[in-house]
This record gives structure tokens, sequence and C-alpha cells, in this order.
């Protein structure tokens, strides 16, 4: 069994596998074949991965010899590839469609890790949750480096100062460490979620949750949003505009999958807010949360700085890399038996719900049925 390491585009700070995780496989017997300079922009060499027991190659080498492909973005050309490669990734399928059908028609076997189903024997390979947890903890930082005052109150000689009031959209995995990182700060935290069963969690980290009747269930949504009536979303846009006004800091995270993220913050909103505040929008990639957001920019608008970035895991590719590696190595134990061979199990979900494309058929109902629209 052969494992390659691609080095990713020139965006990507992160690297699939650091050279810690490459030990690990190495000790199996399992031959890792990694990409000059792969991991440079994780802050580790290749010399470290020779170390590790890793063997640096060329691109082209891994491409068309290596069993198993891991690249955490999606590859340019997938057809290249002979029909027996397994590509291990972050593919987004429910929103690109074109590349869903070019795995198939090249028959690979492509395992998008941000499709496995959110239960609790898949957290250890859950590479949304871990990567977002980085993302909140970032946004907060990214938000308190744009803010022109002080997160902490402050008593001094020369007067006081009052603490920021942060407000954040949506009380996921990046959510939830948003208002830790923020309380952390000294601010003053408010929260909105459509999901009720967040608020104990959001009291215990000692924020305030601002709650909307009338909320959808999303208890069969496997920990996601989901899509609201347009009665809920009126009085949620009431009570969100209330916050909004009286926020100095905001961070927004609400996303759909397989949809365009939802409108929280309007136009109208923004003419409320106090110049000097910032948005920091994690669902820039998706459409944003407000009707300003542009996907890796900043820009300022009445006053109001919004950032848009989706892949704030990547300023930290160090400890993004770590555990996005051992969310990999935990998959691999499902795909590979003890003899170092690829072993595929149909009837585990996790296998099954993860799998985009294999032998010319998706195996994710999901993503089935919205290519085959």
């Amino acid at each position: 069994m052969t494992i390659g390491v691609l080095k990713e585009p020139d965006y990507e700070t992160r690297v699939s596998l650091l050279p810690e995780a490459v030990a690990t496989l190495t000790q199996k017997g399992i031959d890792i074949w990694i990409e000059k300079d792969a991991g440079c922009q994780s802050f580790a060499d290749d010399q470290s991965y020779i170390e590790a027991g890793g063997k640096i190659k060329e691109r082209n080498e891994i491409l068309q010899a290596a069993d198993i492909v891991l690249a955490i973005q999606p590859l340019a050309s997938p057809v290249s590839f002979n029909a027996a490669k397994v590509l291990i990734g972050v593919y987004n399928p429910l929103l690109n469609n074109d590349l869903v059908k070019e795995l198939l028609s090249a028959k690979l076997t492509c395992f998008s890790l941000d499709m496995l189903p959110r239960t609790t024997r898949a957290q250890a390979m859950d590479v949304l949750s871990s990567q977002a947890n980085i993302a909140g903890y970032k946004a907060v930082l990214t938000a308190a480096n744009h803010y022109c005052r002080y997160f902490p109150m402050f008593m001094t000689a020369a007067g006081s100062v009052k603490p920021a009031k942060v407000l954040v959209l949506g009380a996921g995995v990046a959510g939830l460490q948003a208002i830790a990182t923020a309380k952390r700060l000294g601010a003053v935290v408010e929260v909105f979620d459509t999901r009720p069963a967040v608020k104990e969690e959001v009291m215990s980290l000692g924020a305030k949750f601002v709650e909307v009747e009338g909320a959808a269930d999303a208890s069969s949504a496997g920990g996601y949003a989901v899509e609201q009536t347009e009665e809920y979303k009126k009085r949620q846009q009431d009570k969100i505009a209330e916050s909004v006004a009286k926020a100095d800091i905001i961070i927004t995270t609400a996303q759909i999958p397989g949809r365009k993220a939802p409108l929280l913050i309007t136009e109208e909103m923004f003419a409320t807010m106090r110049n000097g505040s910032v948005i920091v929008d994690l669902a820039a990639a998706t459409g944003g949360n407000t009707p300003y957001t542009k996907n890796n920019e900043t820009i300022t608008k009445n006053g109001v700085t919004v950032i848009g970035n989706s892949n704030l895991q990547s300023t930290m590719p160090s400890d993004a890399s770590k555990l996005y590696g051992k969310n990999v190595l935990n998959f691999l134990q499902l795909i590979i038996n003890h003899e170092n061979q690829l072993h595929l199990n149909w009837e585990d979900e996790l296998v099954t719900g993860s799998c985009i494309a294999f032998d010319g058929e998706i195996k994710n109902e999901r993503v089935k049925s919205i290519v085959n629209q």
C-alpha cells in the first residue's frame, strides 16, 4: 500500500499529513510518498518527512503510482488518473456538481471527508469540526485586530472603557469557539441560533442566548442548520436587528449544506451599526450572511469593516494540519485492513456517506439526488 501526499495550491497553507502522522503510517508498513515542499507552508520541511519514514517524490509519480492520494483541495484534472486511484480530501460535492461528474466519468474512487455523517462514531474523523474550531477562534482574533477599540472593560485614571459587545450568529463548532474566545478577551457576548438545543452550551460559556420562537426542528439534520419558514425568518430578522444595532463585533457562521448561505444582516441593519464595527463572515464561500460580503476580501461599508473568509483555519496551518491529519488517520483505519490492503465496507455508513464516487456511481444518497437533478 502506497499513500501519496500532494502539495496544495498556493492559497492553501495546510497539508494532509504532517511528519508525525507519516511516522504512524510507516510504522505499520505503509509507504508514504510526499511531494517536494508539500509541508513547507505548514512548517514541515522535506527532511522531517524523510526522518519520519516518508519518501520525497515528484508529483506525477505520486499521481500515477500511489494507491491513495491525499489532497485537501480538489485536484484540477482528476480524469488524468488511472481508474484504480483513491482520492481523499474535502470536495464540497453538494456545490461542486461538475467535479463529481468528472470523477464519475473517470471511474475514480473519491472520499470527501466533509460528507461524513455527523455521528458520535465519526467525531474522530470529522474534519469540519476540527477545522471550524480553529476558524471560530481565529475569527475573533481577526476581528480584534481590525477593531478600533478594546475588547475588555478597563478602569484607569484616565477614565473607563466599556467592554466590546460581540454578536455571534450560529452556535455550531465555529460559533461556540468564537464565543469562548470573545469571553476570554473580556467581551460581552450575545448569540443567535435556530436550534434551541444549543442554548445550554451557549450559556455555559457565559454568553446570552437570544431565542426566537417557532424554529423548524433540526434534530434530523445531523447537527446542521435547516431552512426556516418565512414567518420565522421575519421574527428572527427583527430580533437580530435589535442586537446588530448594539454590537461592536459580529461573527457570522450560518450555513446550510448544499444551499446558499442565509442572509442574516440586511442593508437596513448596516445603517444602524456603529462606525468602526467589524463583521467577520465565515460563510463567505457560500455567499455570506451579509449583502456586502465578498469571499477572501475585506471591505468597508458605512464605516463597518466586513471580512469575508471561509478559510481562516489556513491561517494557523501547523495546528490545522495536525488536526486534519489525525482525522485522516482515523478515516484510513476504516478503509485499510490489517494487511494494509484497501477494504471498502459498504455496510458502514461512514464509508458510504463519505464516498462521492466509486466505479462510476455515487454512494452518498444526498449527493446522488443533487447531481441527478
